[in-house]
């Protein structure tokens, strides 16, 4: 029988926060259903856990410490005064602590939120990936030479698909200059455009330290998307089921938060990587673990023993 963990699980908070303040109601709605999932596993678990949301003061982390002493941080943090940019600051402050915390360290989360940085790396070890080019903001914006249409353009650091719609999918310099001022105005963010690879959309899952676990192969299906229209994994093609639903999209044999392009001669393509992805117990992460016959109770306590384990560089 393992020992008992006390956890604490940290969440984001979209206004400031008190040390103690109940989340009760909220973990009751959709959009805290990672939140209340994980809670949920712990207690199933027998584990001691405790949440604590944060908004605009790590002082409360602090504060939570001197009071409960837990065993491991369950980190769900993906912002901080609500701007996702900060996400590895918090971790950062982990670190700098000396506290024990599940998922990516800093200097991951900083590689892998670069779309532009993350490729180049990749690509500098004979990773395949799409060509590509950053457009900082305040820079004007240049006709292309490369790479070539049709392009893919999105925010440089935005995960889980935001900013990606359908006329990110641009062909021909008039749309690559509007979408790339869209993005510079919108979200207030530099552009990345990248080469289409036109092929099959598949996320690979991984969980571990030294040893990784490689959890089965998830696929995204565009089954009723005409032939002549971009298979794109956008935002509503990812969290909007009306959309799917419209559009034939499903998502297949196993999960993945590396994303990846299949072209039709086998050849395979890097497309960005996503650390710390969603961990809901419907979602792709717990779904693919639970093809590789991890449940979900099981899968979080992984992730939070593990978490106790890791060496921090």
């Amino acid at each position: 029988m393992k020992n008992k963990l006390k956890v604490l699980v940290l969440f984001d908070g979209t206004s400031p926060t008190t040390v103690d303040q109940d989340f009760s109601d909220e973990l009751k709605t959709k959009e805290w259903k990672t939140e209340a999932d994980v809670m949920n596993a712990l207690g199933a678990l027998g584990h001691a856990p405790e949440h604590l949301a944060i908004y605009d003061d790590v002082d409360l982390l602090r504060q939570k410490l001197e009071t409960f002493s837990p065993d491991i941080l369950f980190n769900l943090v993906e912002q901080f005064r609500n701007k996702s940019e900060f996400d590895q600051n918090i971790v950062s402050f982990f670190e700098m602590q000396g506290l024990p915390f599940t998922g990516c360290g800093s200097t991951g989360l900083t590689l892998c939120k670069h779309k532009g940085i993350s490729k180049k790396i990749l690509h500098y070890h004979g990773i395949h990936v799409p060509n590509f080019v950053v457009i900082p903001r305040g820079q004007r914006i240049a006709r292309l030479k490369q790479p070539k249409f049709p392009l893919v353009v999105k925010p440089v650091k935005e995960e889980a698909s935001y900013g990606i719609s359908r006329a990110s999918f641009v062909g021909n310099d008039e749309q690559f200059r509007e979408r790339v001022t869209f993005i510079h105005e919108k979200y207030n963010s530099d552009a990345i455009a990248e080469e289409y690879i036109e092929g099959r959309e598949l996320y690979v899952s991984l969980m571990g330290n030294v040893r990784l676990t490689v959890f089965p192969i998830r696929e995204l299906v565009f089954r009723e998307v005409p032939p002549d229209e971009p298979k794109i994994a956008t935002y509503k093609a990812k969290w909007d089921e009306e959309y799917r639903k419209r559009w034939g999209l499903e998502t297949i044999d196993g999960y993945a938060r590396i994303d990846l392009r299949l072209t039709p001669e086998n050849k395979l393509y890097f497309i960005e990587a996503n650390p710390n992805p969603i961990l809901a117990g419907d979602e792709d992460f717990a779904l693919a673990a639970g093809k590789a016959g991890l449940a979900y109770p099981r899968l979080i306590d992984r992730i939070a023993r593990q978490g106790m384990k890791t060496v921090r560089d």
